[in-house]
């Protein structure tokens, strides 16, 4: 197998992430932060690794095959958080390798666990690294879900081959949907920031806030997150642009191109919008009778958390943990449930559980009219007939991981509550967990350093849908 193409590719994702590198060190150095010199070796090395990857193999052909883009997909979210978690090993904070691995990882998986704190006095400079990095991963996980993953089959995403037209390459198009992509993802991004300002915050907040809003992940410049603020506009802001994160991004180019009617008539976006207000309805109404909460305060940090958890932003403007047991046990739902398809959300993504629901119902017709010929279907669409196995399997996966996980932080030493919490929120991508360790008040940083390695195997199988990397383990895999 000819590795070059690959490494021609992870060459210029190393080249791209130094251009990131730049801001923050321009940030520290205006603002006289020692930081700066952190960063500029930074640039030095990733620059210098990432041109010598593109300089020896260009010239090769990229036409990437199944086994490749498997591999590509699997080793890029690998070496790229081996780099970023440079200026976190070096800067003031002196994080130690494996902090700052987690810290990487949970920034380009757009996951928002964090072991830093004291965030509020934190170098301007790395707080604005965390936002970069999710911003990139943000983007990465679009493109990936859109032209990646469908063409290889991962966990159902071939249904949505036939939105960009069928073809037989693994990467069609990958250049122009890219760019039509970020053309979108900086125009949200910049009246993400605008609006932000208009809110409230200052330049820098904006900017860092808007980064990881449209991301959908969470990393905030302040240890209370949007509650620092306490401001109703700043968190409307926030709804806006989580809840247009988490969905398709598909939708908003048709937009761009005159045709908004698929952004209102998605099944996928209605039924997203649906559990978003169902969910809001009843943990307002346990605010309101059981919390002692106002009509209006119940309603904001309801809607607000509520949008955060399911999107797998992960902001908070108050501490949803002690809101009792079933709000909590709700909020874990919402976390496994996930976002829309082809967003930066979560999770294990509303058209899943469409398929899924879809395929109960037919089987249950079947059973009640058994001599009956029934078809199901998908956004108006048949289903194609190997999609809900495909489905079922991933729902498996994920199931099995999040038990793996699970199982072993809890032979780590972890109590059952974090244990738990701490699995579905980063094989969820959803960033904070429940209770006192993990819970929206607190950080990963008390673990042990063997649970955040486990941790950040978490966050990789959850970002590449458990399937990308679950192929590989297979012995046929590596067979000519």
């Amino acid at each position: 197998m000819d590795i070059r193409p690959l490494l021609y590719i992870i060459g210029l994702m190393l080249l791209i992430m130094t251009c990131g590198m730049i801001l923050p060190l321009l940030a520290d150095l205006y603002l006289g932060n020692e930081d700066w010199r952190v960063f500029l070796v930074c640039v030095v090395l990733t620059s210098f690794f990432g041109g010598t990857l593109v300089l020896s193999n260009t010239g090769q052909p990229l036409k990437i095959n199944t086994r490749q883009a498997f591999i590509l997909t699997f080793i890029s979210w690998i070496i790229l958080p081996i780099f970023a978690a440079l200026p976190f090993r070096f800067s003031t904070l002196d994080l130690n390798f494996t902090d700052s691995f987690f810290e990487a990882m949970s920034g380009l998986t757009t996951t928002g666990s964090t072991v830093i704190t004291g965030l509020d006095y934190a170098p301007p400079g790395i707080l604005l690294w965390r936002a970069i990095l999710q911003w990139l991963g943000g983007i990465g996980i679009i493109i990936m879900a859109l032209s990646i993953l469908p063409f290889l089959q991962v966990g159902g995403m071939q249904i949505f081959r036939t939105e960009l037209g069928e073809s037989n390459d693994a990467m069609p198009k990958t250049m122009q949907l890219a760019s039509s992509i970020g053309l979108v993802y900086v125009l949200l991004t910049i009246a993400c920031a605008v609006m932000y300002m208009f809110a409230g915050m200052r330049t820098f907040d904006a900017l860092a806030h808007a980064l990881t809003t449209i991301s959908t992940g969470g990393f905030s410049t302040y240890d209370a997150s949007l509650g620092n603020f306490n401001s109703p506009a700043i968190d409307s802001v926030a709804i806006i642009f989580m809840m247009l994160g988490g969905m398709p991004f598909i939708l908003f180019l048709k937009t761009m191109r005159g045709n908004a009617r698929p952004l209102f008539t998605d099944s996928q976006v209605k039924w997203f919008v649906r559990i978003i207000l169902a969910a809001t309805l009843v943990t307002m109404l346990d605010l309101i009778f059981l919390n002692g909460m106002d009509l209006i305060e119940a309603f904001r940090k309801a809607l607000f958390n509520v949008v955060s958890l399911i999107t797998g932003t992960g902001y908070y403007n108050n501490d949803y943990g002690q809101w009792g047991s079933f709000v909590i046990a709700l909020f874990f739902f919402l976390m496994v449930v996930g976002g829309c398809a082809g967003s930066t959300s979560c999770g294990i993504k509303i058209f899943r559980f469409q398929v899924f629901y879809a395929f109960i119902v037919l089987q249950l017709k079947k059973l009640i009219y058994p001599n009956g010929v029934f078809v199901a279907y998908y956004n108006g669409k048949p289903l194609p007939k190997d999609l809900p196995n495909a489905v079922m399997g991933f729902v498996f996966m994920y199931g099995l991981c999040f038990t793996i996980l699970a199982i072993m932080l809890s032979f780590i030493g972890l109590d059952v509550m974090t244990s738990l919490s701490a699995a579905v929120a980063t094989l969820s991508n959803a960033g904070p967990g429940l209770g006192q360790i993990v819970g929206p008040l607190g950080t990963y940083a008390p673990l042990p350093e063997s649970a955040k390695w486990v941790l950040s195997f978490g966050m990789l199988l959850g970002r590449l849908e458990i399937l990308t990397v679950m192929v590989m383990l297979h012995p046929n895999f590596w067979k000519p």
